[in-house]
């Protein structure tokens, strides 16, 4: 009986993964409204003049998350005063996966001294919604006449270990193609990173 239940485990974090279809360029992009570090709630709407955003699932805990710290601390450095802040989610189940509690996510965004929201999404309604299954899983969106639209996808960068000397920079070309009235060459890469953590469902 115990390996039938836990077959039946496995196959409903299968199919609640599989159920969640990732946005692609083009999409429209739903807004949300996930409370942050500091309690108070964002969304787009916080943000009346930015031209997009830049929406990075990640976490607490996953070694590829904490090889991207600094990259998307400094992509926020970069491009938030060019109207493309970066709003971080965090899609861990925290009953799954104990180091991504609240309080967690409170400590290490003072720790690192984020300078960008990092959400907390309950119940990972807004991590379907998207669609995101890996940490980090990044979505560059930009404001459109018809509201919000995915333009890009995927991976930050090519080098997920952090080794390159020299690199693809996805983000940074996709807003390099937005900034000039241009839609990215690249729309879709292949995000690496350890999958969304999920509590399993009886």
């Amino acid at each position: 009986m115990k390996k039938y239940i836990t077959i039946l485990l496995v196959f409903t974090a299968i199919l609640s993964q599989a159920q969640s279809k990732t946005l692609k360029a083009g999409e429209a992009a739903p807004d949300f409204k996930l409370k942050n570090v500091d309690n108070k709630d964002i969304s787009f709407e916080s943000y009346p003049n930015a031209k997009g955003f830049i929406v990075v699932f990640t976490c607490n805990t996953c070694p590829y998350a904490k090889a991207y710290e600094q990259r998307i601390i400094d992509l926020d450095k970069k491009f938030r005063p060019e109207g493309y802040p970066v709003i971080a989610i965090n899609p861990n189940d925290p009953e799954a996966s104990k180091a991504d509690t609240f309080d967690k996510m409170q400590d290490l965004a003072k720790e690192k001294k984020y300078a960008f929201p990092y959400l907390f999404d309950k119940g990972q309604v807004v991590t379907d919604q998207y669609g995101a299954k890996h940490t980090p899983h990044l979505f560059v969106v930009s404001k459109t006449a018809k509201g919000t639209v995915v333009e890009y996808t995927g991976a930050i960068d090519n080098d997920p270990e952090g080794t390159k000397s020299e690199k693809t920079k996805y983000v940074e070309d996709v807003i390099a193609s937005l900034k000039n009235n241009q839609k990215p060459t690249v729309t879709e890469t292949k995000e690496i990173g350890c999958t969304v953590k999920r509590k399993a469902k009886v």
